[in-house]
């Protein structure tokens, strides 16, 4: 575990977590972006209008898992089956770790999961392998206050924690003031990959906000 000061905040760098693990590769798509969504700033944005089930709670969320996204080079499929199997009730129970929400994990599954050539269960194990695969920067302010960083520090979070990830690979997004996702580019196989229409939409302001979790 390495500690990375910016910008007077503490980033913990992970030791690697990369491994063996394999996943079934999907088809019908070039290449997945699995979004990784800084939950505290989903919250605030939202409101009252956020789910209850992440944001109402105790546990204090950083990065959740938004989704895994099957991508054409430009443009990206979606709702690809017409009547979706619902999602089972022993999946969701076993990923509110990871998407802590059940409205999220069945949005997800209707809207991209049926895009991925896999059934349901492979398609929640990639997404399981997916996450495994990256190594999160702890970037939760331990102070309750803000922070203010710029999006190339958080960058270079992930590329500190993720030797093998290039800046080619992925993009910070924001809205008009806070750190939004994390959006990072795998192949079918789960490497990392360039990915020019998803990197052109890094976020461009100078500095952003890592709003805290609600309660800490």
């Amino acid at each position: 575990m390495r500690l990375l000061a910016i910008a007077g905040l503490v980033f913990v760098a992970a030791c690697d977590q990369s491994g063996s693990e394999t996943a079934p590769a999907g088809s019908g798509f070039d290449f997945y972006v699995l979004a990784l969504s800084w939950s505290p700033s989903y919250c605030e944005a939202e409101g009252e209008r956020a789910n209850k089930q992440q944001c109402g709670g105790e546990r204090q969320y950083g990065f959740v898992v938004h989704g895994l996204w099957p991508q054409f080079e430009k443009g990206y499929p979606q709702f690809c089956i017409e009547d979706p199997q619902k999602v089972e009730v022993r999946i969701e129970d076993g990923f509110l770790d990871i998407m802590p929400s059940r409205a999220l994990i069945r949005h997800q599954w209707k809207k991209h999961g049926t895009c991925a050539g896999l059934s349901q269960t492979h398609y929640f194990d990639t997404i399981r392998t997916a996450h495994g695969r990256v190594n999160l920067p702890v970037i939760m302010p331990q102070d309750g206050k803000y922070r203010t960083v710029s999006p190339d520090e958080i960058e270079e979070a992930f590329l500190e924690s993720n030797p093998k990830l290039d800046k080619k690979h992925f993009a910070v997004t924001c809205d008009r003031r806070r750190l939004r996702e994390v959006r990072i580019c795998m192949t079918a196989d789960l490497e990392y990959r360039s990915c020019p229409e998803i990197t052109r939409r890094s976020c461009k302001r100078p500095s952003i906000v890592i709003p805290p979790s609600r309660g800490s």
